[in-house]
């Protein structure tokens, strides 16, 4: 009989709420609300929080305001909690690092036609773009996302092969960070496993970072999968906000209560407070109006704060 897998002791979790979170909201949020929000979440005991994204307004207009969202992140929190902001190209970078982010996150597709949706240039132009971005980051740490890791919205499911292209060019470039996106949140647990087993073939024990997404509801299934393999870094956003502009149906993001409920109810240490992170939660919905879209803070006990133990 097969045992329940080996779990690591501890986890981190990246909160990007406030970047892919609240780039699926449609209606602009006000700079201080966002800052305001921020606040919340940053002191719940993340570590790492992907901040903003350096985009062009017209793509993404609610990230417009990138550059003032950062200073006020820098002026409260740097020191004590590792800021990120994404970047699809060169000129988002030159914002990043001006703004002195700690982490930029330079998203690559492995999929041509995601990424041509996304960015308008090949996988091979955005892997030249991130090259460039490696030279001139200075102290400031490079993050690799890959994007389309498993499936694309336009073509279907990617190829692992495409993923370990991305993969070997970002380590060559010498990336700090490897992120490895089911960007649509279609992959199960059985063909997540596939493509992660791949990877760890070549890649043996590097600390992948994964980002699920839970349009299918899998998001937790798939994380626990991971967790069993060996991975013990995912992306999560407060609330379950999220959705990547530029692929059709892709639904939020795994919420970031649930991860932080389903670890500690494992015993996997997040460093992160339950309760707090629900109580910021609770003031994005009631005082903010944003759509929360978790399985805890849906329920009743989980909107009160009261939490199995």
């Amino acid at each position: 009989m097969k045992t329940f897998p080996s779990l690591p002791k501890s986890v981190e979790i990246v909160e990007v709420c406030p970047r892919d979170g609240f780039q699926s909201v449609k209606e602009f949020i006000p700079t201080e609300t966002k800052i305001a929000i921020i606040d919340e979440l940053a002191g719940t005991g993340i570590k790492t929080m992907e901040v903003t994204s350096f985009v062009s307004p017209k793509a993404i207009p609610q990230m417009a305001d990138a550059a003032e969202v950062m200073a006020a992140f820098r002026a409260k929190w740097k020191g004590r909690v590792t800021s990120v902001a994404l970047i699809p190209n060169l000129r988002g970078a030159e914002g990043a690092l001006a703004a002195e982010a700690d982490w930029m996150n330079f998203v690559v597709s492995a999929s041509e036609d995601h990424n041509m949706a996304n960015t308008k240039r090949t996988v091979e132009e955005s892997l030249a773009e991130m090259e460039k971005v490696a030279g001139l980051r200075g102290s400031t740490k490079l993050r690799v996302s890959v994007a389309t890791a498993f499936a694309c919205p336009f073509a279907g499911p990617v190829d692992p092969g495409k993923v370990l292209r991305v993969v070997d060019r970002a380590l060559e470039a010498g990336a700090d960070g490897i992120t490895l996106a089911d960007t649509i949140g279609t992959a199960d647990p059985k063909y997540l496993a596939a493509t992660l087993s791949v990877i760890r073939e070549k890649y043996g024990d590097y600390p992948f970072t994964l980002h699920l997404h839970d349009t299918y509801g899998m998001a937790l299934a798939n994380m626990l999968t991971a967790l069993g393999m060996g991975f013990a870094s995912f992306d999560a956003a407060a609330g379950g906000l999220g959705g990547c502009p530029f692929a059709p149906g892709a639904a939020g993001n795994a919420a970031t209560e649930d991860m932080v409920n389903m670890a500690e109810q494992m015993g996997v240490d997040t460093g992160i407070d339950l309760l707090k992170v629900l109580a910021a939660v609770r003031k994005m919905q009631s005082a903010y109006g944003l759509k929360i879209a978790s399985h805890l803070a849906s329920t009743k006990k989980g909107l009160e704060g009261n939490c199995p133990s």
